[in-house]
């Protein structure tokens, strides 16, 4: 879940979100030092025009580095920073465009494209103040489907076709959720579609037309070197049956890469939780989707609470299980910022937030299996 989210969090969603995270930990199956100096790889960018294929063995390397309060002020010197720190280049590179804003972020997007690594796009469909537990604006599905946003999608689309990078786009995110407009919850959530149809629920099915609109009307501007991400949260809310991962696929024609978002304990208030635990039950649940298409962490990282776990373990272990268990994820997002909570406390998902947890992920990322220079055809 993204920091838009996390930070303004009410007392009852993250009461519910422990809930989930508990009934995870609980019910969760199985899929199957000294800080050494490293390097980072001075990558060139994919050719103009061409398409980022996902590596057969191992799994790029990626990261959100604190872009701001709106996720989407790009710069060279704060991705170069973060690589020095960690001693990794970054063959991803996450970053937001908002509706709202009515633009394209071709600036972004070249900084991202020339330093060598694959933007990844949180495209969301809302209006400022951005901020999350607000029902749909003019931005909702009904008017997207309407036409109302259609010149809007257009010109995005003519922008990205104009660019010419590879991009990794995700559209609507985290739609199981509640948090967000676009959530099921907002458009008759589990009401059947039809009564000749029991299975098919009024809220996930809006989404995927709606999904299926977006990228059909972008393709048909040309931008053809995107890779549509289908990003879901690692638990639903509600947890009722009708709000299923399963239910807001908009089908193969439509998806390219499958993600999700996964977090260990962000808050004072939520319990403590390795990354398999609380993304073992999502990442079965995408598998199920299709057999072959690409699996990412589009998102995922941990706070720092010494008096509930051990970050630099936490790291560890998800870098570790990510290579051995999870073999289908070829891409993995880590979420790196702090921020301050509406009671003063602070989620410090800095990857630098301890000496040991920066030596942690500097020594998991040095593994040969993390693959930090892009490969396109």
């Amino acid at each position: 879940m993204r920091h838009l989210s996390c930070k303004n969090w009410s007392p009852i969603l993250a009461r519910m979100a422990c809930f989930a995270l508990l009934t995870l930990l609980m019910t969760g199956t199985g899929c199957r030092n000294q800080q050494q100096p490293a390097s980072t790889t001075n990558s060139k960018p994919p050719a103009l025009g061409a398409t980022v294929i996902f590596p057969e063995h191992g799994a790029y390397t990626g990261a959100y580095i604190d872009f701001g309060e709106t996720e989407d002020d790009v710069s060279l010197e704060a991705i170069e920073k973060f690589e020095t720190m960690v001693g990794k280049h970054q063959a991803i590179i996450a970053s937001s465009s908002y509706w709202g804003k009515q633009s394209f972020p071709s600036k972004s997007v070249e900084i991202i494209a020339r330093h060598g690594s694959l933007p990844l796009l949180f495209w969301s469909p809302w209006g400022a103040p951005f901020a999350e537990e607000r029902p749909p604006d003019d931005f909702r599905l009904e008017n997207i489907l309407a036409g109302k946003w259609d010149s809007y999608i257009d010109k995005w689309g003519d922008a990205a076709r104009a660019v010419n990078r590879p991009l990794l786009v995700a559209w609507g995110l985290e739609m199981n959720g509640s948090w967000f407009p676009w959530s099921g919850v907002h458009y008759g959530g589990g009401q059947p579609l039809a009564p000749d149809h029991p299975q098919q629920f009024a809220g996930p099915e809006l989404y995927k037309q709606a999904y299926r609109y977006v990228v059909a009307r972008v393709r048909a501007r040309g931008a053809s070197q995107i890779l549509w991400l289908f990003h879901v949260n690692n638990y639903s809310l509600p947890t009722a049956p009708w709000n299923s991962i399963a239910n807001y696929y908009p089908g193969a024609d439509y998806v390219d890469v499958l993600g999700m978002s996964a977090y260990g304990k962000l808050f004072n208030d939520m319990p403590w939780g390795s990354l398999a635990a609380v993304m073992d039950s999502a990442y079965q649940q995408l598998c199920a989707l299709d057999p072959l298409k690409p699996v990412i962490m589009a998102e995922y990282g941990v706070g720092e609470f010494p008096r509930a776990g051990n970050k630099a373990t936490w790291v560890t272990e998800a870098l570790e299980n990510l290579e051995s268990r999870y073999t289908r994820v070829k891409a993995a997002v880590y979420w790196h910022e702090r921020w301050q909570n509406k009671d003063e406390t602070y989620s410090n998902l800095r990857i630098n937030s301890s000496p040991e947890a920066l030596t942690a992920f500097r020594q998991g990322m040095a593994k040969p299996f993390w693959v930090d220079t892009l490969v396109a055809r």
